[in-house]
């Protein structure tokens, strides 16, 4: 599901010295409002991805990401003379069904985050990737049904152990509908509001569970609102 969100063949260059001179002249760095690496997978479809977000209030002018064996993994410099920079950042990589690729480019181990504010505050931050998923949850209702009521619809999904909380993303495209919650582990069903849905028309669900290491296992499936 998140692919509908995918940010794709992005390079960003950065001077690393002016990092290292904002460092200097600002004393210790701050630390991010968030700064995170984690690893998704798509059971329905089997591809993986990892995704990479990184939040400041200030505002971003320059990001470095390094892995643990001291590979830049993204590499970002705002254009010259920009004021205020970027609040947040999310990348996502490719989705390949090659999941052993994909850990030995991304191992598991510490990241370390570096930014520059657009006022040259420096910014320090650090995320563990863990290559452990957690077990796909199974949606219960309405999976693949034809003929959905318009009112009262209930989105429900068997519980996941260890789960500390799940993601229900629900898309309609043409109609520019695309809904994420974030649920705690407790709940596993969810009463749509009657607004979301219009007769004849084909939506796509996704429920993720959530591990405690961040990563998530999202599942996909369709049903069609009932026409009038």
């Amino acid at each position: 599901m998140r692919k509908m969100q995918a940010v794709a063949g992005i390079v960003f260059l950065l001077a690393a010295h002016g990092i290292a001179h904002a460092a200097d002249s600002t004393g210790d760095a701050k630390s991010f409002e968030a700064a995170t690496i984690q690893l998704e997978q798509n059971a329905t479809d089997g591809d993986f991805e990892v995704v990479v977000e990184a939040r400041s209030e200030e505002g971003l002018a320059k990001l470095v990401v390094s892995a643990p064996d001291g590979r830049t993994i993204i590499d970002y410099n705002a254009p010259t003379g920009t004021k205020f920079g970027m609040r947040q950042f999310r990348f996502e990589t490719p989705e390949p069904e090659d999941l052993a690729g994909l850990k030995a480019v991304y191992p598991e181990g510490v990241y370390t985050f570096e930014g520059v504010s657009g006022d040259g505050v420096a910014l320090h931050g650090k995320s563990n990737l863990s290559h452990s998923l957690p077990a796909p949850s199974s949606v219960l209702t309405p999976a693949g049904a034809r003929s959905v009521a318009l009112e009262d619809v209930e989105i429900s999904w068997t519980p996941v152990k260890g789960a500390t909380g799940y993601i229900m993303e629900i898309e309609q495209s043409d109609l520019g509908i695309n809904i994420t919650t974030s649920l705690p582990a407790s709940i596993t069903s969810f009463t749509l509001p009657d607004a979301v849905l219009r007769a004849g028309r084909k939506y796509i669900l996704a429920i993720a569970t959530v591990g405690a290491n961040g990563n998530s296992s999202f599942v996909e499936t369709s049903f069609t609102v009932r026409g009038k």
